[in-house]
């Protein structure tokens, strides 16, 4: 089922500030540049409780961005603190508050707690905060209200450009669901066509699933360019491809955003990832790819 997000540009500027809404959810988003956010302070969503987000370029070369998260009973005094503070050096901010004064000091720490948690959880992100404060204890009535909370902030968060929650990763509670195929359907795992390394993958509503137990070459070609380096450094800092001797190994099943992504990581060169996969029949993805559309226009016609 879809959502409608509601998005107001404060200053009516493409790139500017904007608030953001759900339906009937009782939350609000606020979401500002670094340099736009003095402007915008003072607005009476800023003076409540709340939970935000300071986005800045990473330390390192292997992430696309860096992320502190903190809690605040009162947004405003503690974001000024950080526009004071020359070494929180942020570039963007997502803060999320309630629209009808429903969050507590409790809350936002738990909603703080979790954000931290599933950030790490996610291995998409550095993320700043060294310290993992404790979940907070709340009736079991309020933990539902939270985490529903939660869930539209996750919701929200891609739409402004805040990636770190989504994970590069397939959890052991997904795996199952994800994975689950009927057994006349193998063509739905692939092979990689190589002979230097074994690795399997599928297609999935999250993206091209490499499964865990894939190796992936140590070497790396000159012709493999900067992007998928950096996400193969990433896995590896991360502990997704760990040291497997002569080759690295997939401890979890790695998400990609496209089947190059993924050709490139495990073979360490470039090459077209639609034609380097087979399925049991020696079929390449691009050929069940063009035979899947192809049935599909004809039906149509």
């Amino acid at each position: 089922m879809g959502k409608k997000l509601t998005i107001f540009l404060v200053d009516g500027s493409e790139t500017g500030p904007r608030t953001i809404e759900i339906g009937n959810w009782s939350g609000k988003a606020v979401y500002s540049q670094r340099s736009s956010l003095p402007k915008i302070i003072e607005r009476q969503e800023f003076n409540r409780p709340g939970v935000y987000i300071l986005k800045s370029m990473p330390n390192n070369d292997s992430y696309n961005e860096r992320m502190y998260i903190g809690e605040a009973e009162n947004l405003r005094k503690r974001l000024k603190q950080h526009l004071a503070d020359s070494d929180r050096d942020f570039t963007e901010i997502a803060a999320f508050i309630s629209k009808d004064e429903m969050l507590t000091k409790s809350h936002i720490k738990y909603l703080e707690s979790r954000i931290i948690t599933l950030a790490k959880e996610a291995k998409t992100a550095e993320i700043d905060n060294t310290v993992q404060p404790e979940l907070t204890t709340l009736p079991e009535a309020d933990i539902s209200d939270m985490e529903y909370f939660l869930d539209q902030i996750k919701l929200i968060l891609p739409v402004v450009n805040f990636m770190f929650l989504v994970p590069s990763t397939l959890k052991q509670s997904e795996n199952a669901t994800v994975l689950e195929q009927p057994s006349n359907n193998s063509e739905m795992v692939y092979t990689v066509k190589s002979k230097k390394v074994a690795a399997k993958l599928i297609e999935t509503e999250k993206g091209y699933v490499v499964l865990s137990g894939s190796q992936s070459s140590k070497t790396t070609s000159n012709s493999i360019s900067e992007g998928w380096i950096k996400q193969r450094n990433k896995l590896i800092e991360t502990g997704v491809l760990i040291d497997g001797g002569e080759f690295y190994i997939f401890k979890d099943n790695a998400i990609f955003s496209s089947i190059s992504a993924a050709t490139a990581v495990v073979l360490g060169r470039q090459a077209a990832g639609p034609v380097e996969w087979v399925d049991s029949a020696g079929r390449t993805f691009k050929q069940n790819q063009e035979k899947k559309f192809e049935g599909e226009l004809n039906e149509e016609n």
